[in-house]
C-alpha cells in the first residue's frame, strides 16, 4: 500500500509557538542587538546577526550560507533597511531549507508506506536520554489514530528499562509490544517483530534498538544484522532509519547526528524536546547540515506533541516578531 499526508493535518500551530517560545524569545533579542540604533543593513550588522545565528545554536556552516544569501539580496536590492532584515532572514533561512529538499514531501508529515502487503517498518535509533522509546510511543498513537494496525518490537535488550518504557507506551496506546528476555539478541527480537506483526496483518512497525554509541564499529555491526535479519521477514526492511535527537543539547545533537550517520543509513530524523529550551535553531542547522529529511519535533510530554516537520512553518514561528 501506499500513502502519503496520513498526519498532515495533525500540525498544531498553537503547540508549536508555545514549544518555540523560548527559542523565539532569545534569538529575537540577539537580532534586536544586532540591529539597534543602525538603519541599513551593512557589513557591520550582518557580522552581528552571523554571531546572533551561530550563539542560537543554528551552527557555523549553516548561519554562513544565510548570511551569504542575505548579502546577495541586498546586493541585488540595493538599500535595504534594518527593518526588513526579519523578513529576508525568514525568506532565505526557507529558500536554503527548501533547496536542500526540507520542504516537500517530507515537511508535512508525508510519509509513503510499503508497496506491498507487508508492514511498514520502521527502525528507531539514538542514544539513550534522547527520548527515543517515548518518540516512539507517539509515533504509535499517532498512527493508531490514522486507523493503522501498529506493532512495537522492543530491541533495545541491554536495559531492562528500554523495555519495560516500551511495554508502558504499548499499553498507554493500546497496540502490541514484542519482548524477550534481558540480553537476549536484538536481531532475534526483531525478527520475532516481525513475524508476528505480519501474520497479523500490521501496518506499521516501530523497532526500537539500543542506544549505546561507545564504539561505532560494534554499533554499525549489530544495526546491520537487524536489518538483514528483518529482510529476511519483510523485503526492504526497515524502511526508513530514523535518527531521534534531544534538540535541547544543541551543538551536541550535531554532533550524535554525525556519529550515528558515518555507522549507518539513516534516512530520517525526529528531533525532540524542542519545548522548554531556546536552542530551537539546531533544527535549522541538522537540517540543512546532514540532507536528511526531519521529519517529526517534539513539542512536549503529551503523546499529541510530537509534530510532522513543516520547515517553512518552522522557520517563521522561530522568527517571527
Amino acid at each position: 500500500m501506499a500513502f502519503f499526508g496520513l498526519f498532515g493535518n495533525k500540525t498544531k500551530q498553537e503547540t508549536l509557538d508555545k514549544g518555540l517560545q523560548q527559542s523565539n524569545a532569545s534569538v529575537l533579542s540577539k537580532i534586536g542587538h544586532a540591529i539597534a540604533g543602525r538603519s541599513t543593513i551593512d557589513d557591520d550588522v550582518l557580522d552581528d546577526l552571523e554571531e546572533a545565528l551561530i550563539t542560537s545554536d543554528v551552527g557555523v556552516e549553516t548561519t554562513l550560507h544565510i548570511i551569504e544569501r542575505i548579502q546577495e539580496r541586498v546586493k541585488r536590492d540595493k538599500y535595504v533597511g534594518t527593518g526588513e532584515l526579519n523578513r529576508l532572514l525568514v525568506e532565505e533561512t526557507c529558500a536554503l531549507l527548501a533547496e536542500n529538499n526540507q520542504c516537500e514531501p517530507m515537511a508535512n508529515g508525508q510519509q509513503p508506506m510499503a508497496d506491498s502487503h507487508d508492514p511498514y517498518v520502521i527502525m528507531i535509533v539514538g542514544v539513550n536520554g534522547v527520548g527515543k522509546t517515548t518518540t516512539i510511543g507517539k509515533l504509535a498513537h499517532m498512527y493508531k489514530q490514522a486507523g493503522k494496525k501498529v506493532y512495537l518490537g522492543a530491541a533495545d535488550t541491554f536495559r531492562a528499562a528500554a523495555v519495560e518504557q516500551l511495554c508502558i507506551w504499548g499499553e498507554r496506546v493500546g497496540v502490541p509490544v514484542i519482548k524477550q528476555q534481558q540480553g537476549s539478541d536484538p536481531a532475534s527480537v526483531a525478527f520475532d517483530t516481525l513475524q508476528s506483526a505480519k501474520a497479523n496483518g500490521a501496518d506499521v512497525v516501530l523497532i526500537d534498538t539500543a542506544g549505546r554509541l561507545h564504539n561505532k564499529i560494534n554499533l554499525m555491526h549489530e544495526l546491520t544484522k537487524i536489518k538483514n535479519v528483518m529482510q529476511k521477514v519483510v523485503p526492504g526492511a526497515p524502511h526508513d532509519v530514523m535518527l531521534v535527537l534531544d534538540g535541547s543539547t544543541g551543538q551536541n545533537a550535531f554532533e550524535q547526528a554525525r556519529q550515528f550517520t558515518a555507522a549507518t543509513q539513516v534516512s530520517s530524523l525526529a528531533i525532540t524536546k524542542l519545548d522548554g529550551t531556546a536552542k530551537g535553531g539546531v533544527v535549522l542547522g541538522i537540517s540543512d547540515q546532514f540532507k536528511i529529511p526531519v521529519r517529526y519535533i517534539g513539542l512536549g510530554e503529551q503523546m499529541t506533541d510530537l509534530q510532522p516537520f513543516n520547515a517553512e512553518q518552522f522557520v517563521k514561528t522561530l522568527l517571527h516578531q
